[in-house]
């Protein structure tokens, strides 16, 4: 029945919000704990031995905060740990990529005029990327290890580069880039979980056995973790970036991508000097908007569509074009929607198509069914204020074509 699609729309809202709540928790935290450590007062002879401390103030009332640089001379109690954030978000992040561009290849992840691939041939691309990003970071951070840590970063750059570039050259344009932020927050969570936190067990290990703890790991650990604060944002970005189509869709989207890695650079480190009272970098300020320039001059480059002729039609597609009531759901659809979602829009104002959503031929509005039917059938959402005025009879006729269709699939 057609109430697969109702449940798999609730399904991901729910995955979708767990990822953002986790995420929201990791970032905090980690933005959260760098600055702490930027702003510490290491000026100070502390009786405890810290390595230095601050006082902060908060909720109405004020936090004495102290940092030992290796490890306090006992084990406390009650030591909270910092992890679980950073693998929840994960977790709901991998699960989201399933939900929509796995088990939603045809639609989001494959592009036949970027790479006429199989689905499993995508999805064994996607995740064989996952893995090469962790293991391409890991090496790095081995070999530069006693390197000046501006050539690793350097070196990270490059990578991420080829990435950049690769994925658009495999994937459609909004799964490329979110793909670069899946690849990203990989490393950034494979930090936390094979690094990091190992690193601190080893310290309390030690702890507990009466031994010294090796500075060492805590020096490794933080790297990771500025490493982490420093890749932040571009993830934020390239995560949002398929509600853009002017991002995600146009010929230079990879080279966006670049650039939007070197703001995140910018904006965090003018952040961190802040925090570290080394004063206010304003050339960042400039730095990020030459490169915020030089994305929106980008982004304004003729915009990749997808086929649009019946023949570029997969069998999903072909089973909502061959239901009953398809050629009246076309006239509404082109009636009500295509002066918008149109190659070239004829609403004022309209430049590109809104999501990159195209609605002008059978084959594209075929394509596009299950989200016609949530946004025009189902809900009202579409079009926006009714500005078109479709009316209740023609959003109960796509409602009743899509259903019709989806009774009639295979096992369903």
């Amino acid at each position: 029945m057609y109430d697969w699609v109702v449940l798999w729309e609730a399904v991901e809202l729910a995955v979708r919000w767990l990822h953002v709540i986790t995420a929201i928790a990791w970032i905090g935290s980690s933005f959260y704990f760098v600055a702490l450590d930027l702003g510490l007062h290491r000026d100070r002879a502390l009786a405890t031995g810290a390595d230095g401390e601050e006082w902060q103030v908060h909720g109405g009332g004020f936090y004495h905060i102290q940092k030992y640089l290796v490890a306090p001379a006992s084990m406390p109690d009650g030591l909270v740990w910092f992890k679980w954030e950073s693998y929840a978000t994960w977790l709901s992040g991998f699960a989201m990529l399933v939900l929509v561009y796995y088990l939603g290849a045809d639609l989001y992840l494959v592009d036949p005029t970027v790479a006429d691939l199989a689905v499993w041939q995508a999805v064994a691309i996607s995740l064989a990327s996952l893995a090469f990003g962790w293991l391409a970071y890991n090496t790095l951070c081995r070999v530069f290890v006693n390197a000046n840590q501006t050539a690793l970063m350097v070196a990270l750059f490059g990578v991420l580069v080829g990435m950049a570039w690769f994925y658009t050259h495999v994937f459609s344009g909004r799964a490329a880039l979110l793909h670069l932020g899946a690849f990203t927050a990989t490393i950034m969570s494979a930090n936390v979980f094979m690094v990091i936190i190992p690193n601190q067990k080893i310290v309390v290990a030690d702890l507990i056995a009466g031994r010294a703890p090796d500075p060492k790991y805590g020096k490794i650990a933080k790297q990771r973790s500025t490493h982490n604060n420093y890749l932040t944002l571009p993830v934020v970005f390239l995560m949002l970036s398929n509600h853009y189509p002017l991002i995600f869709a146009t010929q230079y989207n990879w080279l966006i991508a670049c650039l939007v890695f070197l703001m995140g650079v910018t904006i965090r480190h003018w952040f961190n000097s802040r925090h570290a009272r080394k004063g206010s970098p304003t050339w960042t300020w400039a730095a990020t908007a030459i490169l915020f320039l030089l994305v929106a001059w980008l982004s304004t480059t003729a915009m990749r569509h997808r086929p649009e002729t019946d023949g570029a039609m997969n069998t999903t597609a072909l089973r909502y074009a061959s239901a009953t009531g398809f050629d009246d759901v076309v006239g509404i659809v082109q009636g009500r929607c295509s002066m918008c979602h149109a190659a070239e829009p004829g609403w004022d104002g309209i430049h590109w198509p809104p999501k990159n959503v195209v609605l002008e031929t059978p084959a594209q509005i075929a394509a596009e069914a299950p989200r016609i039917y949530l946004q025009a059938g189902l809900s009202h959402a579409m079009p926006p204020a009714n500005v078109s005025f479709m009316e209740p009879a023609e959003r109960a006729a796509i409602a009743r074509w899509f259903e019709t269709a989806s009774a009639s699939a295979p096992g369903i």
